[in-house]
């Protein structure tokens, strides 16, 4: 690699790493026993609060700066990928500022972007520490007056490997989170107002994920509409980018994920020793960890057969349970804002299309957004200002936009 190009990358790299590392924390003082789950979960429904307390949320590492809201860390019933109920935790933001639009205040389920597999990785505890990178984009949304909950999906602090990139733990985590928030009294939040969904990458698929989902598993939530961002919508066309990429860690991110979901299909037996090592490692990793441990890992050289992972992506049985994670195949029912950039060197901008003009065609009311400013993370923040406008739009009674056939 030239100087200069090594120069170039590791200005990109060191971008990426500062936004994303700060998850990397501690846990808050006393906040370990929260996240052990009851044994029997008590009995209920999905949303129902299992337990709760007061908490914080700092926009810097210092703690010098917290955040405009009041703020309880919550453990909430969920459902997962097989539909049995699960905990999980999460954390409900009430703005100290009044809602000054129509009607009651409403609820944004934010749904965070890739954070790492590591249990000191839930947003939850990133909040409380200073430590989490979207935080900006939240404090946005506080100070509109909007109330978030943000999920810390199933596998995050509390026991297991996270589902990470699965359609069906994550967006049910998601909107379970609006249930919750909704149901609890220290929140002081209607229970039966307003909603929307934001989210950016893991959480852009989330949030699309959910609205899917949402007509079917939540019909009760007044949901006005959800922002998508860089969607990975496609799990074997995010793999063939991710392999041998700075980020291959996401991939392995993945694989961790679909092995704990999915014990059926024994990866391990696919992994040779290195690959073994490497996929144990991710799973009590953050995202920082992992770009930084195994950027440019070829996983032909994690396999026994030499193939590369996404080589048997499209085989039996791995196939069918990929095909499960396919967002775009169901429409939602509420508007949906899809923004992605072109020049996206993570999560691929065709499928994201895709993705949307399937929705279209589907009957589904869409916003398409193309960014040209480079990089992921670049498009995460070209996006802010169309998100907070668009969500503003939904949530103030504007009709929604609709550019289907012309993207």
């Amino acid at each position: 690699m030239r100087l200069t190009t090594r120069r170039r990358f590791l200005a990109v790299l060191t971008t990426v790493i500062g936004l994303v590392s700060l998850t990397v924390g501690a846990a808050p003082a006393g906040a370990a026993d929260f996240y052990d789950p009851p044994s029997p979960l008590p009995a209920g429904a999905a949303g129902d609060i299992i337990r709760h307390q007061a908490s914080q949320f700092f926009l810097d590492p210092t703690k010098l700066l917290p955040a405009p809201a009041k703020v309880q860390r919550i453990m909430y019933r969920s459902t997962d990928t097989h539909g049995d109920p699960v905990a999980v935790t999460g954390t409900v933001l009430t703005p100290t500022l009044p809602w000054t639009g129509p009607g009651a205040r409403p609820i944004i389920s934010y749904a965070a972007g890739t954070q790492g597999l590591g249990d000191q990785c839930a947003p939850s505890k990133a909040l409380a520490t200073g430590g989490e990178y979207e935080g900006p984009f939240i404090s946005g949304l506080l100070s509109r007056g909007y109330a978030v909950v943000i999920t810390d999906y199933e596998g995050l602090g509390t026991p297991g490997v996270h589902t990470y990139v699965n359609r069906k733990a994550e967006g049910y985590a998601v909107l379970d989170a609006i249930r919750a928030a909704q149901r609890l009294p220290e929140a002081g939040l209607p229970d039966d107002g307003p909603v929307a969904i934001s989210g950016y990458s893991q959480g852009g698929g989330a949030s699309a994920a959910a609205a899917e989902l949402q007509p079917g598993y939540a019909p009760e939530l007044k949901l006005k509409g959800a922002y998508a961002g860089a969607v990975p919508a496609d799990l074997g066309a995010v793999a063939a980018n991710l392999d041998g990429h700075y980020a291959v860690g996401f991939l392995m991110f993945a694989v961790a994920s679909m092995n704990y979901a999915y014990p059926q299909l024994d990866i391990p037996d696919m992994l040779n020793a290195k690959g073994r090592a490497l996929q144990a490692e991710v799973e009590n990793e953050c995202t920082g960890d992992a770009i930084l441990k195994h950027a440019f890992t070829r996983t032909a050289d994690l396999t026994t057969d030499g193939r590369p992972i996404t080589a048997y992506l499209s085989e039996a049985p791995f196939a069918s349970v990929v095909a499960e994670q396919q967002i775009g195949l169901t429409p939602p029912a509420a508007p949906v804002l899809v923004a992605h950039s072109a020049l996206d060197d993570i999560v691929p901008f065709e499928q994201g299309r895709t993705m949307a003009r399937n929705w279209c065609a589907e009957g589904a009311t869409v916003q398409f957004d193309t960014l040209a400013v480079p990089t992921h993370v670049g498009g995460a923040v070209a996006a802010y200002p169309d998100a907070f406008a668009w969500l503003d739009g939904r949530l103030h009674g504007v009709p929604a936009p609709d550019n289907c056939g012309g993207f």
